[in-house]
């Protein structure tokens, strides 16, 4: 059996990631208390015919006020009945959560007439510590769109398995912020800018013309060596270590051009040596 824990911010697209996982053939359960979390899997594990089951279980911080903090014990208790558990922690940058609030004008789950959003947050962050702090990856989502969440959700915890690790490269601007769920971040900004064409500006790393430029600079080429030569020697190193997954941030200035076609080049690269690679785009729309 599977067990995939969604945790995270409210607000920070949790729905939507069990939403996505349903469509893909997990059993999904929202908001359940982590107490029952032994309970359900024992359940489950009675039933022969549920040995092969993916399972999605929501955990949020409605839970009762010291439940969470018994969560790292009742992960270990039921990997050691031999489920395979994963959990995904999913959070955003307060401005982006206070905005998605103003934006559809909910109401913060811990938000009360005594305690406004901006605390509700702020407490919300503190209850979850104990899940974030053990999560297998953590995901920023303060930029994604729905087709990027679906996208990341699908290709990374879908075709997981024990044996294998998830790779992420994603491209990024410096101009908004560091992605801060990389393990590496490659800087890019020293290489020849396309901006600084006319006849480039308006265009991305996907299109042709820009393609053509960058793969016409030799600094480029040498920056790609380098890139690739350093994560063939240590990726492998991570994998030996049990790691589920592995984010690798390639930025520039504006996250269009450099950074884009890098990150496009590596996922091409490294999707012909492992068999789980995604490319995403932190500054591109969908």
């Amino acid at each position: 059996m599977r067990l995939v824990i969604i945790s995270g911010h409210s607000g920070s697209g949790k729905t939507s990631a069990l939403n996505i996982l349903e469509d893909v053939g997990f059993t999904c359960i929202d908001n359940l208390p982590a107490t029952l979390l032994e309970h359900l899997i024992g359940q489950l594990n009675e039933n022969s015919n549920h040995q092969d089951l993916n399972v999605a279980v929501g955990i949020d911080a409605r839970n009762l006020v010291g439940d969470l903090n018994k969560i790292p014990d009742i992960l270990q208790s039921i990997e050691r009945e031999g489920v395979d558990v994963d959990v995904i922690f999913l959070y955003a940058h307060r401005s982006d959560l206070l905005r998605r609030y103003s934006e559809t004008r909910r109401r913060h789950p811990l938000s009360t007439d005594a305690i406004g959003l901006k605390e509700a947050i702020k407490l919300e962050k503190a209850i979850l510590s104990p899940i974030s702090e053990i999560a297998d990856r953590s995901v920023d989502t303060s930029r994604l769109t729905l087709h990027q969440l679906r996208d990341l959700i699908k290709n990374t915890i879908v075709p997981k398995q024990p044996q294998h690790m998830s790779i992420l490269f994603e491209s990024f601007g410096f101009k908004n912020r560091v992605p801060s769920d990389s393990d590496f971040v490659f800087d890019v900004r020293c290489l020849p800018n396309p901006y600084w064409k006319a006849q480039l500006k308006s265009k991305t790393g996907e299109d042709p013309e820009v393609i053509e430029f960058l793969e016409s600079q030799v600094e480029i080429a040498s920056m790609l060596a380098d890139i690739i030569g350093f994560l063939t020697r240590w990726i492998p190193q991570f994998q030996g270590n049990n790691r589920s997954y592995l984010t690798i941030s390639i930025g520039c200035t504006g996250g269009q051009h450099r950074s884009v076609y890098l990150a496009n080049r590596l996922h091409e690269h490294f999707s012909g040596v492992h068999p789980f690679v995604q490319v995403t785009h932190k500054e591109l729309s969908p």
